[in-house]
């Protein structure tokens, strides 16, 4: 009985230590959903702006441009992944793969190949495992991105769209809608679609109808200058808004897990209490059979 005693006791150990491990990244969490839900309300303004202006100038203009011109004789499609660098988020970056994958099957039903890059060490290792065969990959900024490396990410694609490598570019990110709720999503960057042009509701509510806009020296020379950064900033925002799915995630998951062990301890400290109440009993027992047994001896001996 003893034995079981300690059992429960070194188990009890474990799990509160479990426990201290996992409130800790719940509050980390907790601290970095803040920061990043700024960051994403002071990029989104500058998003909508900019995907306004492009709308406008290829709407207003009689400009055919290759990023917003579409191609219907399209034969490679680019999908880029968002996914985490680290995992103990749920769902996350599962939920993203599964509507990557969903997007790369309805892509090549169409007849077109589908080129993936890969934002996170998640996304890598599930593709690498699978031998999946990924054009490139960038890690360590999942959790904390910056506008620079969403400018580089946007590099590597805006060359293989302007080269001709691909002749469209996907994005599958998750969004940020609560704390609750995070939702994977997929939008085609390019070449942009001015008909499903995404605002969000507010700028939408704002602006009902276009500025009239003078072009100089020409429409073509703008969105030359315009599409890169609108890319740069619709990535960026991408990574903005998985960044916070990720630790609000990470946060539902960890405080699960700490309510879990919570549970668990209690569970096992009543175990521990039974088994430790079991052995007093058995102790007294045997202590009051051998009171009893050495009276009927000394009872016989009289």
């Amino acid at each position: 009985m003893g034995a079981q005693l300690r059992v429960y006791k070194r188990r009890i150990r474990s799990v509160t230590a479990t426990k201290k491990i996992t409130k800790a990244m719940e509050m980390i969490s907790a601290s970095r959903i803040v920061k990043a839900q700024r960051a994403v309300a002071a990029s989104t303004p500058y998003a909508d702006e900019l995907t306004r202006a492009v709308t406008a100038v290829a709407t207003r203009s009689n400009a055919k441009h290759p990023l917003t011109t579409e191609n219907p004789q399209a034969k490679t499609a680019a999908v880029l992944l968002i996914t985490a660098d680290r995992g103990l988020a749920g769902g996350y970056s599962t939920n993203a793969i599964k509507q990557a994958t969903v997007l790369s099957a309805r892509l090549r039903a169409e007849g077109k190949d589908v080129v993936t890059y890969i934002i996170g060490r998640k996304g890598v290792q599930y593709y690498g495992f699978r031998n999946l065969t990924v054009a490139e990959s960038w890690t360590g900024f999942s959790d904390k991105p910056t506008y620079g490396d969403a400018k580089l990410v946007a590099s590597t694609l805006i060359e293989a769209f302007t080269t001709q490598a691909v002749d469209e570019l996907h994005l599958v990110s998750t969004k940020f809608e609560s704390m609750l709720t995070q939702t994977a999503v997929e939008a085609r960057l390019l070449p942009l679609k001015l008909d499903e042009v995404q605002l969000s509701d507010e700028s939408q509510a704002k602006h009902e109808i276009f500025p009239l806009y003078d072009f100089e020296p020409s429409a073509e020379g703008v969105l030359d200058a315009l599409l890169p950064r609108y890319v740069e900033s619709r990535i960026y925002n991408a990574l903005l808004q998985s960044a916070a799915s990720e630790h609000a995630a990470r946060r539902r998951a960890m405080k699960s897990a700490t309510d879990n062990a919570q549970e668990l301890i209690k569970s096992l400290t009543r175990l521990a209490n039974s088994a430790r109440q079991a052995e007093i009993t058995q102790e007294i027992s045997e202590i009051i059979g051998g009171a009893n047994a050495l009276a009927d001896a000394n009872a016989g001996s009289e």
